[in-house]
């Protein structure tokens, strides 16, 4: 049984296969690795998606029920499906934390890698050994060598770290954000997509002009909201500042949790699960990299930097405040279009299809509330929603009340990640004829 007492679990008591334990396993290992829950979603990301891929096709090779993705394999029936899961897993998860670039350090890799092979001695440990188990290893690592060629050169080796990074001048334009020296990442926009045709494929229209009326009363309101409330006051109510903290942690984390929570209450089986886990991660992973290009694209400026510059942007209707600081420090990259709201957007465009409903109740936790209110606590704050429409706004919306963006960023990210997702769910992993 799955529980609420780790930071990779769902919330309420639910069954569990293979496909569920190990999208949990990938959480459990991102966040010994150090790339979850907050300070490496791009590759988080690309892992997840890529392990669910594998699985996807080794347990499609067993028994044929959605087309493949990376490989059209075809196994005897008796194959063991859960040693095929782990051993996809395993083999997906432990090169490509391997591959970790810099700053991450060896011992975080080293946990990592600790973590999923632990995992998968337990899971073969319980299966009898026998030409059923050791067919449905064979298949899971091939599943796993297909995806891991596929994906060989997709450019996901960009450094992560973009010392040169030109900053702008004029008003709108990117420049660092306090405290950092660098952008993150900005060569993932030119990473391969999963089921985009290219990056650019739904990049929205550009942002609001600086001048215009519509700026000015985002400006305002992130202004108004997003202030730490020690050195700049803030108009946030506690449960704003709940939602505002709740949401900071990983999109791949949080939403592959809700999936699972939404998998244990609709009772789908291991081969359904393949397919959703699938379809969600590769849309998570495109959010990204969608998003990654449209920040490059059009080099926005964050609203700290707005904020505090206000009085050189040539408009008469914003004011300056030297000092603004946002409840959490702002991260190194331009603002438009949200990412977090693209990721929620991406999640909620597949779920909605893939159960064929928006309206799915649902309660989940998060690792970056403040200590005793966490995922892994005694007694977790939890938050509820009636669908996931409600979630991703909720997810959008607390990027304006951690100050980190503009609501313009955060409504076209919404729009820009539903149709990632929309295009996941109708164009892959198709149910088979």
């Amino acid at each position: 049984m799955l529980t609420a007492a780790t930071g990779g679990s769902a919330q309420a008591q639910v069954d569990e296969d293979a496909v569920t334990a190990w999208n949990a396993n990938a959480g459990e290992a991102a966040i010994a690795a150090c790339i979850s829950p907050v300070d490496n979603p791009l590759h988080e990301s690309r892992l997840y998606a890529m392990m669910h891929l594998a699985i996807h096709d080794a347990l499609n090779a067993i028994d044929r029920r959605s087309r493949p993705y990376a490989v059209d394999l075809q196994v005897n029936p008796g194959a063991s499906a859960d040693a095929a899961v782990a051993a996809a897993a395993r083999d997906v998860l432990v090169p490509l934390i391997a591959q970790l670039p810099s700053p991450f350090p060896q011992a975080c890799i080293d946990a990592g890698i600790a973590s999923v092979d632990a995992d998968y001695t337990a899971a073969l440990g319980v299966i009898p050994d026998g030409p059923a188990k050791t067919q449905g290893v064979d298949v899971g690592q091939a599943a796993a060598a297909a995806i891991l060629a596929l994906r060989a050169a997709d450019g996901s080796d960009t450094p992560l770290l973009d010392f040169a990074y030109p900053q702008g001048t004029d008003p709108g334009e990117y420049r660092f954000t306090p405290g950092f020296t660098f952008v993150f990442a900005p060569g993932w926009a030119d990473v391969t997509p999963f089921v985009l045709n290219d990056s650019s494929q739904f990049r929205p229209g550009p942002p609001y002009a600086v001048t215009s009326k519509k700026y000015t009363a985002d400006f305002n309101e992130v202004k108004a909201l997003g202030g730490d409330d020690v050195t700049t006051p803030s108009a946030r109510t506690a449960e704003q500042t709940e939602i505002a903290l709740f949401w900071v942690e990983s999109s791949p984390l949080q939403w592959n949790r809700i999936a699972r929570t939404v998998s244990g209450s609709e009772g789908l089986d291991m081969w359904e699960n393949a397919r959703l886990f699938g379809l969600l991660n590769m849309a998570l992973a495109d959010g990204y990299i969608g998003s990654f290009e449209t920040k490059s694209h059009y080099n926005y400026w964050r609203p700290v930097t707005a904020i505090q510059t206000a009085d050189t942007d040539g408009n008469p209707s914003t004011s300056a405040d030297p000092t603004w600081t946002p409840l959490v420090e702002t991260p190194p990259i331009p603002d438009y279009d949200s990412a977090h709201s693209v990721e929620g957007g991406a999640a909620a465009g597949v779920l909605k299809r893939f159960f064929g409903t928006d309206d799915i109740g649902f309660t989940t936790c998060s690792l970056t509330l403040p200590a005793g209110s966490t995922c892994t606590d005694p007694s977790p704050v939890l938050r509820s929603y009636t669908s996931f429409s409600q979630a991703e706004e909720e997810n959008g919306l607390s990027r304006i009340l951690v100050g980190f963006h503009f609501r313009d960023a955060v409504e076209t990210g919404i729009k820009h990640g539903e149709k990632i997702g929309k295009r996941a769910a109708n164009l892959y992993l198709r149910p088979a004829p």
